[in-house]
This record gives structure tokens, sequence and C-alpha cells, in this order.
């Protein structure tokens, strides 16, 4: 008889006794490091403006809590695929304890939401600058093609050029290109998802892990749930029929919109991608699709968590303490940042290895 296929367990995460713990982490607005961007080689310039076209989807708030220690911001260019990008650097600043830590960080490629037309790279400074304080590590953002003026396949070409840039250059910015992570909230959940499969398929650089925060991953829109097709979205638009608008955008050609890296979940060969933390709000409309999601790459032998953060919406829950904490877990985990995972394990004793113990005086062997 045959065994039954894996079970997907999601788990539910909530700080209702902790008011304070269970609300959302507010914006940090940006404060650039000033530090000068000399250009490495012809391919990664240091940039000094904005990207043009390029508007923060999110307003600025007030600052969050302290963080554990100090990030240095630096800005740089590289070429995407139709034209440059910007990538954000977060590198954190080590402390007097961190004297003993290896001289290269784990990194994270962190992509911002928006739908694939909205959004920029500002949009992911808050949670950025947070892992790198927190885990720490340096943490790469990118300001990725946005459709209609660049559809499919700019934006997952443009993020492999980011992480082909994160390992070309994983000396100067101090990252050790054997742990290197991709995390995404929305559409960058959907990159994440994608950039997985295009670095397995091209032979690298090698992800270790990936998170998907709210992820938009069925451009067909067959999984939403029925109940949800009346919801309305922060701006009090029909959220089904504003995800349909971006898709339409981002993939203009029909066929386009079963392309394993424009729809992930469409896709039947997930096996050799690198293990998975999906996050997902109880309301959103598109945790139907990100929880099958999670269930088939479980069933394709990829090692997969799957969180329900309560008490949060979709535009929220990136910057929520408890899909933080968890993400922070994750990555530590899977990035051999902890203790545990550090430590190899001692080898096992072989059950024939002969006691070399020497005998007592009397001639026989203790025991």
């Amino acid at each position: 008889m045959g065994s039954s296929p894996p079970r997907l367990v999601v788990s539910e995460r909530t700080f209702a006794s902790d008011a304070a713990s269970a609300a959302v982490r507010p914006v940090q607005p940006y404060a650039r490091a000033d530090a000068s961007n000399v250009a490495l080689n012809n391919n990664l310039r240091g940039a000094a403006s904005k990207l043009p076209g390029q508007i923060p989807s999110s307003k600025e708030t007030a600052d969050a809590g302290p963080l554990p220690r100090e990030v240095a911001v630096d800005d740089y260019w590289t070429q995407g695929y139709a034209s440059r990008i910007r990538l954000r650097v977060f590198r954190p600043q080590m402390q007097a304890d961190d004297a003993a830590a290896s001289l290269r960080n784990a990194a994270v490629l962190y992509l911002h939401g928006g739908g694939f037309v909205r959004g920029s790279i500002d949009d992911a400074d808050a949670p950025a600058r947070y892992l790198a304080a927190t885990l720490p590590a340096v943490v790469v953002t990118v300001g990725y093609s946005l459709a209609p003026a660049a559809p499919f396949p700019a934006a997952p070409e443009d993020v492999y050029a980011a992480l082909c840039c994160m390992a070309d250059h994983a000396a100067a910015w101090g990252i050790d290109r054997r742990r290197i992570a991709v995390a995404g909230h929305d559409a960058g959940g959907n990159l994440s998802a994608a950039l997985t499969m295009i670095a397995r398929d091209r032979g690298g650089p090698n992800l270790r892990a990936q998170v998907l925060i709210a992820p938009m991953l069925d451009p067909t829109m067959a999984r939403v749930r029925p109940d949800r097709l009346a919801d309305a979205d922060a701006t009090g638009k029909n959220a089904a029929e504003a995800c349909a608008e971006c898709y339409r955008q981002y993939l203009p050609r029909p066929t386009e919109r079963v392309h394993p890296y424009a729809a992930p979940v469409e896709s039947r060969r997930l096996h050799g991608l690198p293990p998975a933390l999906l996050l997902t709000a109880p309301q959103d409309l598109l945790r139907t699709e990100a929880e099958r999601y999670a269930a088939a790459l479980i069933e394709a032998g990829v090692v997969t968590q799957v969180v329900r953060v309560s008490e949060v919406c979709h535009e929220s829950i990136a910057m929520s303490a408890v899909a933080q904490d968890e993400m922070t877990c994750f990555l530590r985990w899977h990035l051999g940042m902890t203790r545990d995972a550090a430590t190899p394990r001692k080898r096992r004793a072989r059950a024939d290895r002969k006691d070399r113990t020497p005998p007592e005086p009397n001639g026989e062997t203790p025991g």
C-alpha cells in the first residue's frame, strides 16, 4: 500500500496577550549613511540619485524602537534586464561581543511588494534594516523593473542579476556567498519563489532559504476562495479586481500566466528548491494559494514551514512583530547562525569499536 501524501500543518501565531507585541511595527524613515560609494568595476557603480519613475508606495511614520546594532547603508547601480537597477546594501556594524564572529556575514536579498506595478526600493528599507540589525546579516534590496513599462520577464531577470551581483562582490560587501537567502512580500514573494527556480535551473548562485510573505503566486486567480472575491483592499477597491489588474499589466500575454517563473504555484518541478517559510494572513485574499504552494513544496520534498499570522492584513504582515520573529528564527537556523546549527555533530561511536580503556592493575577491563 502506497504511503499517504505529506500533510500540510499550518501553525497560527499571535501575541494576543501582549498588545504591544501584536501591533504592527511602524515604518522607519530611510537615512543614508555618509559613506562614499566607490565603483567596484564597470558593472557596479555608486548611486547618488533616486531611480526615475519609482515612487514609494508607503508613507513614512514615526521611528520604531532602537535596533540592537547600527546599520551602514550604501546604494549602487548595476545593469538589469532592460535598464540600470539600484541595489541598496545594509551592512551591520559589528560590536565588541562580535569579535569572534566570522569576517563574512550571511546575506539576505529582500524584495519589496507593490503588485509588480507599484512600490520602490524605499519600501523595503524598514524590514531590511531590521533584518540586518537583528540577524545580523548583510541585506540587499533591489529596485527591480515595474510593469507596464517593463513586463515579465524583466522583474525576475533583474532580481537574478542582483543575486549574481551579490555573489560577485561578496568579498567587498562582507558576504559569505555560501549563506545567501531570499525573502519578499507580495509581488516580492512571487519574485523570491521564481528566483529559487532560476538559480536552480542556471546552476547558481545557490540559495540556502526562501521566505515568502503573503506572496502573489497564482496569476490565474483560480484558487481564490469565493467568499473573498468581494473583499476590499486598503484603498477601498475590490481586492480581487485590483490583483487581477496588476497581473494583466505584468503578464500581458495569456501564455505567460502559466510560466513557472511567473506562476510558481503552477510549477510541476519543485524538487531541489531551498527550505521555505510562508507567512500568511487569515483574511488575506492570497492565503489559499500560498498554503497550496506550501503543500506542493512539501510533496516535492522541500523543507517547508507555514505560519498564519493573526491580527494582521496583507499590507501590514511584513512589518508585524510575529512575522519578523518567525522570519528571523527561520533564517538564523537555515543560514547556520544558531549555535545548534553551526556546531558540528559529534561522530557517533561505532558499535564494533573495541574499548581501549587501559586495564586495571588486576588485569580486568572495567565495565
